[in-house]
């Protein structure tokens, strides 16, 4: 005869289950190259990948952290390469310093020049974009070639984002585009290899909004204890 016995989770709270995951993250990765203010993006990326090897791949700009969180502050937009990562990011993080998440893949205008010119949606969408928006962080999961057109465009001068965040995933472009990103002396966040997509983008975004919002708190609780001494 055999005994079935039901699986329960540890817990159903999902405060609790999100710490309890961190700390399986933390020990199961173990050491690590990143710094503190990195850290807390990588240990979202694992979390929402599951991956650890993603996690050890990332790269960061030195002064990535500090230009996302700024970019955050000062309600500058969050260029998304697609919906699916427009869709994943939290919005009213972003709101409480005025800003917002844009994206331009299936405008009307954008499908037609990019059938007109023979060219993807993404390219057009890049082009658009910067055309809009000084500034602002670039968020890329999908699509290479819109990492590729960003790329092209900041060593013509023509664009100028605070920060990009250029993770796509795929076969084709997507490890070459990458890397090289990674040559660009602007504040970048990035991984190695093919592995990548919308939800290490969406992790990497809130990550940083996350710390915006704790570092704005924290400023307010010190204000209001320096105006009461």
């Amino acid at each position: 005869m055999e005994f079935h016995t039901e699986f329960k989770p540890l817990t159903v709270q999902p405060q609790e289950i999100e710490e309890h995951s961190f700390a399986m993250i933390t020990e199961e990765l173990g050491e690590h190259p990143f710094t503190e203010e990195q850290y807390p993006v990588v240990q979202r990326v694992i979390h929402a990948s599951a991956d650890f090897e993603l996690g050890r791949s990332l790269q960061f700009h030195p002064d990535a952290i500090r230009a996302g969180i700024k970019a955050i502050r000062s309600g500058q937009p969050v260029i998304a390469d697609v919906q699916m990562v427009q869709v994943g990011i939290s919005k009213p993080r972003l709101a409480k310093f005025g800003g917002d998440v844009r994206v331009y893949i299936s405008d009307p205008d954008v499908m037609e020049e990019a059938k007109q010119l023979n060219t993807t949606r993404a390219i057009i969408s890049i082009r658009k974009a910067i055309k809009e928006t000084e500034g602002g962080i670039y968020a890329i999961g999908n699509a290479p070639t819109a990492l590729l057109e960003l790329i092209r465009l900041v060593k013509e001068g023509a664009a100028r984002p605070g920060l990009v965040i250029g993770v796509p995933v795929g076969f084709v472009s997507a490890a070459e585009s990458k890397e090289e990103l990674a040559k660009l002396d602007i504040p970048f966040i990035t991984n190695l290899g093919r592995k990548g997509g919308s939800p290490v983008a969406v992790a990497t975004v809130n990550a940083l909004s996350l710390m915006a919002e704790r570092e704005a708190q924290a400023e307010a609780e010190a204000a209001a204890k320096a105006s009461q001494a």
